[in-house]
């Protein structure tokens, strides 16, 4: 590599040794602004080429030449490619994420601790605790230390997985090249050596013949290693197979077998021999006098795992109005059951497409547990556009009751849909000239094709074949309905306006009726366009007023516009322009003029500071309360035979609206059940028992659904992966057949168990808890 390309950086400042958080902060800056090639003089700074982050995907080759600190390469990152021109000090490669490292020296104590990933060339020895507490991601290559020389003591301490190769070229002690008590606690990974060594330990560890495709990777990777470090006329000394040998961990089976069978063969050959049956006293008392072990099972033990699936709902069920199991559907996917997954959300919407596919905000995707690790959340609107092909439920035959559904919007034709599904004729009134409400009047197609739009409406249809268009109802037909119908349910939604009381608001176009007509292409808004609010509907005016001709759109607030998701992208995208906060004096011929004194030019001015619900119809005895209606948890005015759901209770998002009108039609077929309506629910699991350390980071766009499922951590769901199984030391767990909708468990021999935990740390779906114990009586 030619060496002018790197830009060179000194620890040093007007002869003083820099700090070595202003040497990472002068090291960071540059790889912000592009800089791939950094050369460090460096005077002893710790941390050097860590948690280069900023340069993404793209290489970031460091040098460093004079003496590096502690931690060279911590928190590495797999874009860095550091090279120590000389020795290296305490811990390079600690917890390394990925970063390659080459020393071109000795390294001292405590290399590659606790590394995941990665590698680390090290052209000489190293020192104690070499390679300890390391770990291993089943999704990503296993790390790597390569060591020409000799390790120090204690090498692999709690090593739980990788790959060391130690050369024993030219060591440090040439009659023991894996030092002092090495492998004690391994777990897992292998280590490759050649060359003389005193013993390692024999309950973590065992020698194993090396396989013809192990000596093949050995080979293969030594020939890259040895031009790392420069040292390549050294290869025909190195690939004597003969030389070589291989240790890996013991599996947990190995090591219980082994350590019963020789407390057992302790307490029948020594203890019982030495003292009589019972020890000391056992001719005083016919109690159990044996040996408590000193680490207890069954009883003794102060924590115990409980397998907890599906007690507390995933995030994104949680955080989703219309309560849709998105995790389920997922795991469906894995499971190759995609028509299954897509059919599952006919259960809990009407418009699985046209809402999660592309209107809805996605409230799952923000409360994905991922998010939480700064991940990219699983992208759901690939299963909400699949599913426009969702089957129409099949139906059952009908029960005699029926519903009258004021309102054909989301709220209502969501309760309807939810009521049929359980026999019960929902019919469905409505003024307007379509079914849909403001999805099919105002939602411009830029966000919703028609097509998809046209599909779930027809499908709707299907089901709801009782729908009464153009319908205006007073309080009188509300009294005959309430008469003719077993429950009524209003879903009218808010038509009404809201318009600011200044001189000329007659000259302005509401939201909603600008809207109609844009979707109908039967209004011209002119050259200049003002918006009054700069909300999400706001947003979709200022969308439409520039797909009809508008070349400049401004939207005015008194506050911080509170527009968020795709309607904002899309105004801002067409290049509307966001002034706040100011307040509106007047609106003029010439556009709109302000307390300020300032007057905005606008050919069009259309205000949108929300709607309000048209309430004239309701019967005296529902109460009101600043023109919504209110209601109990389960959607119940206060007329029992009369539920409120949508806007006309609250404004909100579809989703919203479709949550509320499914929990107000399962209230009501409860009551028709002779059931008694509960509002109970089970609560989000802690994010923090998820554990995220399976999936990869740099996946931030998903090909599929197929990514998309692998990539869910399904929490609080169990995805059957053993891996309880396979972490218990104990071999406590095992995975049972059952007779109920998952077809397993996972249960807990409770005489195996000591408690330990390791399931629960384990656990991708945070499925295990760990208890305290009963206390004996």
């Amino acid at each position: 590599m030619n060496r002018s390309q790197f830009h060179k950086i000194s620890g040093k400042k007007d002869g003083v040794r820099i700090e070595s958080r202003v040497l990472e902060e002068q090291i960071q800056d540059l790889v912000a602004h592009g800089r791939r090639y950094i050369e460090v003089d460096a005077f002893g700074q710790h941390g050097i080429g860590g948690r280069l982050w900023k340069a993404g995907n793209e290489t970031v080759h460091i040098r460093i030449e004079g003496t590096c600190g502690q931690r060279t390469g911590s928190l590495g990152f797999p874009n860095t490619f550091i090279e120590i021109k000389g020795p290296a000090s305490d811990d390079v490669g600690w917890l390394n994420a990925g970063a390659q490292i080459i020393v071109h020296g000795n390294a001292s104590n405590g290399a590659c601790n606790a590394m995941a990933q990665g590698k680390v060339y090290i052209a000489g020895n190293i020192g104690a605790r070499g390679m300890t507490m390391t770990k291993q991601n089943p999704r990503f290559e296993p790390p790597e230390l390569w060591v020409l020389g000799s390790a120090g003591d204690y090498f692999a301490e709690f090593m739980a997985g990788g790959t060391v190769v130690v050369c024993g070229y030219n060591p440090q002690d040439t009659d023991n090249i894996l030092g002092y008590r090495p492998m004690v606690g391994m777990v897992g990974g292998r280590v490759f050596f050649r060359g003389p060594h005193k013993g390692f330990s024999q309950n973590d560890a065992k020698l194993v013949p090396i396989l013809d495709q192990d000596w093949k990777w050995l080979v293969q990777n030594l020939k890259i290693y040895l031009e790392h470090i420069h040292k390549t006329e050294i290869l025909e000394d190195l690939t004597d197979r003969e030389q070589w040998q291989l240790i890996t961990a013991r599996t947990p089976q190995e090591r219980l077998s082994s350590q019963s069978r020789s407390m057992s063969s302790f307490h029948q050959h020594v203890w019982d021999k030495e003292l009589g049956k019972g020890s000391m006293i056992g001719d005083l008392t016919s109690l159990d006098r044996s040996i408590i072990p000193l680490v207890p099972t069954g009883n003794l033990r102060r924590f115990v795992p409980v397998w907890e699936n599906k007690k507390y709902l995933a995030p994104c069920e949680a955080s989703c109005p219309t309560g849709i199991p998105v995790q389920e559907r997922w795991k469906l996917i894995r499971e190759g059951r995609v028509d299954e997954a897509v059919d599952l959300a006919l259960a809990y919407t009407p418009f699985p497409a046209t809402v999660c596919g592309y209107l809805c905000p996605n409230l799952c995707m923000d409360a994905c547990t991922r998010q939480s690790a700064l991940m990219a959340p699983v992208d759901v609107t690939q299963l909400g556009k699949a599913s426009l092909n969702a089957k129409t439920p099949a139906l059952p035959a009908l029960s005699g009751k029926k519903i009258a559904v004021i309102g054909g919007g989301s709220a209502g034709i969501s309760t309807a849909w939810q009521l049929r599904q359980k026999g019960h004729e929902a019919v469905i009134y409505d003024t307007s000239k379509s079914l849909g409400g403001k999805i099919t009047s105002v939602i411009p197609e830029s966000r919703i094709p028609s097509q998809v739009l046209n599909k779930e409406i027809e499908r709707v249809r299907k089901v709801l074949p009782h729908v009464h268009l153009q319908q205006p109802l007073k309080k009188e037909d509300m009294e005959k309905l309430r008469e003719d119908f077993d429950f009524i349910v209003i879903a009218a939604g808010a038509q009404k306006p809201r318009i600011l009381p200044v001189p000329g608001r007659e000259k302005m176009i509401p939201s909603l009726d600008f809207l109609k007509k844009a979707k109908l292409n039967k209004i011209k808004p002119g050259r200049k366009v003002v918006i009054i609010g700069a909300g999400n509907v706001g947003c979709d005016v200022a969308s439409e007023a520039y797909r009809l001709g508008a070349e400049e759109v401004t939207l005015i607030d008194v506050q911080e516009p509170a527009s968020f998701g795709r309607e904002r992208e899309h105004a801002e995208a067409a290049g509307a322009k966001f002034l706040w906060p100011v307040f509106t004096q007047e609106i003029k011929d010439q556009g709109v003029k302000l307390t300020n004194g300032d007057i905005l030019p606008a050919d069009t001015v259309i205000i949108s500071i929300g709607d309000v619900p048209d309430i004239d119809f309701l019967p005296d005895n529902i109460r009101i309360e600043r023109g919504y209606v209110v209601v109990n948890e389960y959607y119940q005015t206060t007329d029992a035979k009369i539920f409120a759901v949508g806007d006309i209770v609250k404004p909100g998002l579809l989703t919203n609206a479709i949550g509320a009108g499914r929990k107000a039609a399962q209230t009501i077929i409860d009551i028709l059940e002779g059931k008694r309506p509960s509002g109970a629910s089970r609560r989000m699991i802690d994010y923090k028992r998820v554990s995220l350390e399976y999936f990869d980071p740099r996946i931030t766009n998903f090909e599929d659904m197929d990514s998309c499922s692998l990539q869910c951590s399904s929490c609080g769901g169990c995805r059957d992966c053993s891996l309880c199984v396979t972490v218990c030391p104990q071999a406590a767990i095992s995975r049972q057949e059952v007779l109920d909708s998952t077809g397993y468990e996972y249960v807990v021999d409770e005489n195996k168990c000591i408690g330990c935990g390791f399931c629960a740390g384990a656990c991708p779906c945070g499925i295990w808890n760990l208890m305290e114990n009963e206390p004996l009586d």
